[in-house]
C-alpha cells in the first residue's frame, strides 16, 4: 500500500506525476483555509506533508497522528515548530541551494533599483512627468565602489557578496555567527560586529532567517547608526525588522532609502504606510519566483518526501537527529 501524501501548494504537473508513482496524494491546488474541513480530514491519515508557508504547529500536528515528514518548498523554515517535530519523530525539510543564485540576483537588483530609483523614475516617465531634461532631483547614487554590509553570510549572502564584489568593486562587510572563510577569501569579506557594520555600510543588506534572536533584530537604533546616505534592503524575513521603526527612518530621512522583498503581513496590507513613501521599492516576496528555479525547488521537496515515505534519507534534512532515533 503507497503512504499518503497532502500537497497543499501548486507544482508542476510533471513532478506530481513522480510523487504520485510512489504515493497516494491528496491535492491541494489553492489552499486558501488550513481549517477547510476536507484538508483536516486528508491529515489524518498523512503520511507526508508538503507546501509552504503552512505553520507546523503542536495544533496542526494533532490532526496528523500518523505524519513522517514535512517538506518546505522553500529554504527558510521559520513555520516549522522544529522542536516539537523532532519530539514526535518526524523529519523536516527544505529546499536550499537551487534557489541560491536566483535570489541573490533579485536582492541586487534591489540594491540597483534603490539606488538609482529605477521603479521610480519608471513611473516618472509613465506618467507623463519627463517634460525636460533631467536635474538633481531625479538623480541616485553610484553603487559601484561602495562598502555592501550584509547580514547573515549564508548560502544566498554569499552570492550576493559574489555580485557585489566581483561585478562591482565594492567592499565587503558581513555580521554573522561563524567565519565565512570563503566570502573572505574570494571576495575579501571582512567580519565585524553589526554596530561597526551599520556605520560604515553604504548598503545593508539583512539576509538572517528568523527566530527568536533575530525577531526586529532591526529598529530605529539600528537605523539610526547607519549613514543618511545608507540604503536598507531586506531579503530575509518581514519580522526581522520593526517595521513602524523603518517607517519613521524612511519618511524622517534617518537613512535614504530600502528595497524590500519581505514584510511583517504577506500579502501587505494596502493601507500599509510603506507604500506611501517615495524612497523604497517593494516586491511582493519574489526572490525564488522564477519559473525554472520554483521547478527545482519543487523537484527537491518530492524528493526529500518520496525519499522519507519509503525508507530513504532526504537530500536536505533539517532535524537530522530523529534519523538515530527512528
Amino acid at each position: 500500500m503507497k503512504p499518503k501524501a497532502v500537497i497543499y501548494k501548486k507544482i508542476p504537473e510533471s513532478v506530481l506525476s513522480v510523487i504520485k508513482e510512489s504515493c497516494d496524494v491528496s491535492y491541494y491546488e489553492n489552499l486558501q483555509d488550513y481549517s477547510d474541513p476536507e484538508f483536516l480530514e486528508d491529515l489524518k491519515d498523512a503520511q507526508g506533508l508538503m507546501g509552504s508557508s503552512l505553520p507546523i504547529t503542536k495544533e496542526l500536528l494533532d490532526h496528523a497522528p500518523m505524519l513522517k515528514i514535512v517538506c518546505n518548498i522553500s529554504v527558510g523554515y521559520n513555520n516549522f515548530d522544529i522542536e516539537e517535530l523532532s519530539k514526535r519523530g518526524i523529519m523536516a525539510t527544505n529546499t536550499p541551494d537551487v534557489l541560491t543564485d536566483t535570489t541573490a540576483d533579485l536582492l541586487f537588483g534591489l540594491i540597483l533599483s534603490a539606488a538609482r530609483r529605477i521603479a521610480e523614475l519608471d513611473s516618472f516617465v509613465k506618467e507623463g512627468r519627463w517634460n525636460k531634461l533631467i536635474g538633481e532631483d531625479c538623480f541616485g547614487v553610484d553603487v559601484h565602489h561602495k562598502t555592501l554590509g550584509i547580514i547573515g553570510m549564508g548560502r544566498i549572502g554569499s552570492a550576493i557578496a559574489k555580485r557585489a564584489h566581483l561585478g562591482f568593486d565594492m567592499d565587503i562587510l558581513y555580521h554573522n555567527r561563524t567565519n565565512n572563510e570563503a566570502a573572505e577569501t574570494l571576495y575579501r569579506a571582512q567580519k565585524c560586529e553589526l554596530d561597526e557594520l551599520l556605520a560604515k555600510s553604504d548598503f545593508v543588506c539583512l539576509m538572517t532567517p528568523l527566530s527568536a534572536e533575530t525577531k526586529h533584530l532591526i529598529g530605529l537604533r539600528e537605523f539610526k547608526q547607519m549613514k543618511k546616505s545608507a540604503v536598507f534592503i531586506n531579503g530575509s524575513r518581514g519580522e526581522t525588522v520593526n517595521e513602524d521603526d523603518m517607517i519613521e527612518a524612511l519618511s524622517s530621512r534617518i537613512i535614504a532609502g530600502a528595497g524590500l522583498d519581505v514584510y511583517t503581513q504577506e500579502p501587505i496590507n494596502p493601507d500599509n504606510r510603506l507604500l506611501k513613501l517615495k524612497n523604497i521599492v517593494t516586491l511582493p516576496h519574489i526572490g525564488s519566483a522564477t519559473s525554472e528555479t520554483r521547478t527545482k525547488m519543487a523537484v527537491l521537496a518530492a524528493k526529500n518526501l518520496v525519499n522519507g515515505l519509503t525508507g530513504k534519507t532526504p537530500p536536505s534534512i533539517i532535524n537530522p537527529i530523529i534519523l538515530h532515533t527512528r
